[in-house]
């Protein structure tokens, strides 16, 4: 399944609350997700809590955006990613 790196900008900030209705956020989009074929992997969220970086697997990029439509969440990009591990290279 592709991986992709999705930016979203919150011109007045991320609030999602550290309680029950928080969580219930959360699970509703994984939910909505689902239905796309799409997983949230993680998120990044800027000190200032104006931007996201989100790590999604996903079919398609128009997948991604049209779960992230399903749930009200912005998208000012999406970029297919793979893995870059720093462990996987070894001096002979």
């Amino acid at each position: 399944m592709p991986r992709y790196l999705v930016e979203r900008s919150f011109p007045d900030g991320l609030a999602i609350p550290q309680t029950e209705d928080g969580a219930r956020i959360c699970h509703t989009v994984i939910d909505n997700n689902a239905k796309d074929g799409v997983t949230w992997v993680h998120s990044y969220v800027s000190s200032d809590r104006k931007k996201t970086f989100c790590v999604y697997d996903g079919p398609t990029p128009e997948a991604i955006r049209t779960a992230a439509d399903g749930n009200g969440l912005p998208v000012d990009g999406i970029t297919q990613v793979s893995t870059l591990d720093p462990y996987f290279y070894r001096a002979a």
